[in-house]
């Protein structure tokens, strides 16, 4: 056992640590003046208003954008939400993906990409290209979809660059979709030939592309008021069914589907026409046919080895013992 030290008395010994404690606890002579108010409360991009707020003066969106910011929801990166925010502006829009410390006091802008999978998979997860019109092999190792709006002379450059070239050059390699993106606010007749072209889908699917050739090779002729007419000439001229073809479009029976493909281009970020997706691969704008070339003739090279995107089809199995 420890004992005291006998050079002092036990009393003194007390007596001076309760000293040192009153001196430690007494309040100060000279106070400082006590604040009036409140510290203000940390600020946090978790907060809708606050993360608004703090978009709208990083990308200039002024007060005739429209902004909503999303719910967080679980990052791919480890202490970070996943917030996604859009701005819209009658048929422009914008999207954004911003992630946020778990406190809410740092915000990142980029891309998070898996080094053990395709760098553009979330791109090729949201293409949906089922039941859409396409051309091309099926099963090919390289999927481009396009983004269009027939009203568009872009579009129009770009879609004689993919007839032409892409299935005489990669017969067995490349499949092309063809996604909807009419931009109402420029192209007064963009969509109602959308909806056009959605019921000649429906009617017969193979004359899809005879359409979509045709109207723009007629871009220039064409107006807001002699659209029907002059597809109804070619619907005739194609032994379609123009009676059921002007009940489809007055009723804009396949509007539906313009809308789903409007949104799922938003959420690409899809922004102009054309905009081409090539296994997920985003370009915007036309791109002339020796720059196509080189980027389908490099996607073909990578996925010798990785294999990791193209369209997987064409093999029907029966049910047996071995398989689900």
């Amino acid at each position: 056992m420890r004992r005291l030290s006998v050079g002092l008395p036990l009393v003194l010994c007390l007596g001076m640590v309760a000293l040192l404690a009153q001196k430690k606890t007494a309040a100060p002579q000279n106070p400082a003046p006590a604040s009036s108010q409140a510290a203000p409360a940390a600020k946090s991009a978790l907060d809708k208003a606050t993360l608004e707020a703090y978009v709208r003066h990083l990308f200039l969106w002024g007060p005739q954008i429209n902004v909503a910011v999303g719910d967080p929801k679980p990052a791919p990166l480890p202490g970070f939400y996943e917030i996604t925010v859009t701005a819209t502006a009658g048929p422009a829009s914008q999207q954004e993906t911003l992630y946020v410390t778990k406190d809410g006091q740092k915000v990142v802008r980029g891309n998070v990409y898996d080094i053990a999978s395709n760098p553009f998979q979330p791109e090729i997860d949201k293409l949906k290209t089922e039941f859409q019109p396409s051309f091309g092999a099926p099963g090919a190792p390289v999927v481009i979809a396009v983004f269009s709006d027939f009203q568009c002379s872009y579009c129009k450059q770009e879609a004689k660059v993919l007839r032409e070239n892409l299935k005489a050059t990669f017969p067995n390699e490349v499949r092309v979709y063809f996604k909807d993106f009419p931009i109402d606010q420029i192209h007064p007749w963009a969509r109602p030939a959308a909806i056009a072209g959605r019921c000649i889908f429906r009617q017969n699917p193979a004359s899809f592309w005879d359409y979509h050739d045709w109207i723009f090779e007629k871009q220039e002729e064409i107006t807001p008021d002699n659209l029907k007419s002059k597809v109804l000439e070619f619907a005739k001229a194609k032994n379609l069914d123009d009676f059921m073809l002007g009940q489809c479009m007055d009723s804009k029976a396949t509007e539906g589907d313009i809308n789903q493909s409007i949104a799922e281009g938003r959420g690409l970020r899809v922004d102009s026409t054309p905009t081409l997706f090539i296994n997920g691969r985003r370009i915007p704008g036309s791109v002339g046919w020796p720059q196509l070339r080189r980027i389908v003739e490099m996607e073909l090279d990578y996925q010798k080895q990785h294999a990791n995107a193209g369209e997987k089809c064409c093999e029907l199995k029966l049910p047996t013992p071995f398989r689900n």
